[in-house]
């Protein structure tokens, strides 16, 4: 049974740092592009960030460049996302994915269940 599990969210302040991570499981994900997608209260869901490790390519929603950061353990089978300097408005619920390298959130195969990310003022 193939899984994604977020983890890493929680409640911050503006400014504040925080990094999610996503575990997977039920096969081998090294050959995967790997992405972080969110989805706020009322709106849709939006890209965040995707990395593919062959050939090594990363891509970024323009919201988040030069905040945030993704990264992998393909020993670990683990995916991060950095994220710095947070902002207000990047409070949601943050999604795992596997799939093509793609900001296209039709293109993953895979979806973990989220994990809450709060950014206070």
């Amino acid at each position: 049974q193939v899984q994604l599990v977020e983890s890493g969210g929680g409640l911050v302040r503006a400014g504040d740092s925080l990094r999610l991570s996503c575990v997977a499981s039920g096969r081998t994900f090294s050959s995967d592009a790997m992405g972080w997608f969110r989805q706020a209260p009322g709106k849709e869901r939006e890209f965040v960030a995707v990395l593919r490790w062959t050939p090594r390519s990363t891509g970024y929603a323009e919201s988040v460049k030069g905040r945030f950061t993704i990264s992998r353990d393909n020993a670990k089978n683990t995916v991060y996302l950095q994220m710095n300097t947070l902002k207000p408005e990047d409070t949601a619920v943050y999604y795992c994915a596997a799939g093509s390298y793609s900001t296209n959130a039709a293109r993953y195969d895979y979806w973990g269940r989220g994990t809450q990310v709060t950014v206070s003022s």
